[in-house]
């Protein structure tokens, strides 16, 4: 290398926000749209990749070095996710109480979810009786799986240990 060589040009800082900020969920900004998006409650790959493909944003480009206009989109979208899609589509249909059907994400989906199996449970329904127990309430198979107490059958670590004792009372 001699002195007369140009010097390369340094590489200027990448212009990019690390925290993108959606209701009360902070979401990575080094991850892509769609993958970033997933992170927040209430929002998976489909909700997700319907959001970029309606805000018009590549949903493989890295969320934080999105311009603000294209973030303001995403997160209006976000916010008003159930008016853009059909209600099927969405995960709360029909309240109890409202009757409206919504959309919640963020801390709103674990407080409505909460709200919703408290109710259950002071009426007594099956779904509610079955929560109170800590049993399985969508009808799973319970006979041979979700056991949490005890081994059913032979335990033949226990009669080891049990024959482990007897001889060394016998000594």
């Amino acid at each position: 290398m001699s002195a007369e060589e140009p010097e390369e040009p340094e590489e200027e800082a990448e212009d990019i926000r690390y925290f993108v900020r959606i209701g009360q969920t902070d979401l990575d900004g080094t991850k892509s749209v769609e993958r970033s998006l997933t992170d927040m409650n209430g929002i998976g790959h489909r909700a997700a990749r319907i959001i970029a493909e309606r805000a018009e944003v590549d949903r493989r480009a890295v969320f934080g070095k999105l311009d603000e206009e294209q973030i303001d989109r995403v997160v209006e979208l976000v916010e008003g996710y159930a008016d853009e899609v059909p209600e099927w589509m969405t995960n709360h249909q029909r309240a109890f109480f409202t009757g409206e059907t919504t959309h919640e994400i963020g801390n709103e989906l674990d407080m409505t979810r909460r709200r919703d199996i408290n109710r259950m449970k002071m009426i007594d329904s099956y779904k509610g009786v079955r929560h109170k127990r800590g049993a399985k309430v969508r009808g799973q198979r319970t006979k041979s799986t979700g056991r949490t107490e005890g081994t059913i059958g032979v335990n033949v670590q226990a009669i080891k240990e049990e024959q482990a004792a007897e001889e060394a009372e016998g000594e």
